[in-house]
């Protein structure tokens, strides 16, 4: 295996200029090994409750990480199945990324790939397509290891919690084995109620039905209400703080009770037209919130993506393969009713998040910078880049500041990039700091606490921790 040429810089996202630098690197210090607090991903439980080996490098960083596969897809690779349909060798597809590793550069998935494979798993070679059976070979000795295992791994990183996502319903085991196998951390559930109240969702009126089914409660909108509250409180019995919702659509409706009724009943039968379905998901969204406020459960928003906008890809390969595009997003009318209804409501806290740049600055900040419920949520997915994070800063914080902001989320499934997520998170914001203390703009000192905040008081407040 060839030597890598290229040390990691220690001071790598820091501002150029050297005096700017030198306040970026002290502020990043007092962060860079503090606790990880990830109140939003899509690690699965079983996963550190079983604490298998992982299988390999293409599985660990490839296959499964569709930020690598959307780019490989676009430079015409698929490494998730063969043209016959079989699934690709692992060393092939190691191979397969090693001779498009160049397509990467700039990109933030090369840059957390290199993070796991220094920091995490000490390989000290670059990618390259000469390099890479050596680097497979490599990184499967590792993984053999002990110390390598997911449980390991977890206390190494220093998580001290780590939300998951999950179906409403889900009977939570692996949470409570988890909660009982002294791993550490904490890791808890989050309630993610998409596929019950989208009427597009796959098979929504056969998830309803499973739904009342599970919770003994009649075919009407007040039984169907009553069954996601049960579910709701089943999760709260098993530590969650959060609920999860992914929409195209910022959008919220207040109906009233025969008008949901209706609706209802028109969207079960299959019978409700697009503008129906459009109002029942707003009414639903609506409904949320007001359980939030009953029960105290964080509400996350997630909005402003096109899923699965390949319908081929979709039907080769599945959802959640690397072909979700984002769309234009707005607020600021869309959740004028839910904010009407629940926004100065004590306890009641909302995170919004967005894709789309330009609401930042116009929306997200001035939403958050008045309504003590609303959060301005991280960079998000397509945004959680060090270039993104520095607009991100710029765009909210001089309406709204760093208080208002929900702290990092990794958003991940790649368990091994959590605490390379992070730690770019960690060094984009010591950097925007730093350059507020070279402008006089905020002193040293006050700078420091804002960066001791944004990893720990910060999160723990806004998801109530």
């Amino acid at each position: 295996m060839t030597a890598d040429p290229v040390r990691r810089d220690p001071d790598r996202l820091f501002p150029a200029d050297p005096s700017t630098r030198a306040i970026a690197r002290d502020l990043y210090a007092r962060v860079a090994t503090a606790p990880i607090i990830s109140p939003h991903g899509h690690v699965a439980p079983g996963l550190l409750l079983e604490d298998r080996a992982f299988p390999n490098a293409a599985e660990l960083f490839v296959t499964e990480d569709h930020y690598v596969t959307r780019l490989l897809h676009a430079s015409g690779v698929n490494v998730r199945t063969t043209t016959d349909g079989t699934t690709c060798d692992p060393r092939e597809v190691w191979r397969t990324l090693a001779d498009h590793w160049h397509r990467f550069a700039g990109t933030s998935s090369a840059f957390w790939l290199e993070s796991e494979l220094h920091e995490v798993l000490g390989i000290r070679s670059s990618l390259s397509p000469e390099t890479a059976d050596a680097i497979f070979d490599e990184i499967g000795a590792r993984l053999a290891e002990p110390e390598f295992r997911p449980r390991a791994l977890f206390r190494r990183f220093g998580i001290e919690f780590l939300a998951t996502t999950d179906d409403p319903l889900d009977d939570l085991a692996s949470h409570a084995a988890l909660a009982a196998s002294g791993l550490g951390g904490r890791v808890v559930p989050t309630f993610r109620p998409d596929r019950y109240v989208d009427p597009d969702a796959a098979g929504f009126a056969g998830n309803v039905a499973a739904l009342l089914a599970a919770t003994g409660e009649a075919t009407t909108f007040a039984g169907y209400l009553d069954a996601l509250r049960a579910r709701r409180e089943h999760f709260v019995r098993h530590g969650a703080v959060s609920t999860d919702h992914g929409v195209e659509e910022a959008f919220t409706a207040a109906l009233y009770p025969h008008e949901a009724e209706r609706l209802f009943q028109a969207v079960l039968a299959g019978t409700a037209d697009a503008e129906q379905r459009r109002l029942f998901r707003g009414h639903m969204l609506f409904q949320m919130a007001g359980m939030s406020v009953e029960d105290g459960l964080v509400m996350t928003i997630h909005a402003g993506v096109f899923r699965n906008h390949s319908s081929e890809t979709l039907r080769r390969l599945g959802a959640d393969s690397g072909h979700d595009i984002p769309v234009q997003t707005s607020f600021t009318r869309g959740i004028r009713p839910m904010l009407e209804a629940f926004g100065l409501e004590p306890g009641f806290h909302v995170v919004l998040f967005a894709i789309d740049e330009t609401v930042f600055s116009r929306e997200l900040a001035p939403l958050a910078g008045f309504y003590p419920s609303v959060y301005a949520g991280a960079p998000w997915w397509f945004l959680d880049a060090p270039d993104a994070m520095a607009r991100y800063r710029s765009a909210i914080t001089e309406t709204a500041g760093f208080y208002r902001t929900s702290g990092f989320i990794d958003d991940t499934r790649a368990f091994l990039s959590i605490p390379a997520r992070h730690d770019t998170a960690r060094r984009a914001d010591a950097a925007f700091l730093a350059r507020l203390v070279a402008e006089g703009r905020v002193p040293l000192r006050l700078a420091e606490r804002i960066a001791d905040d944004l990893v720990s008081a910060i999160p723990r407040e806004v998801f109530k921790l």
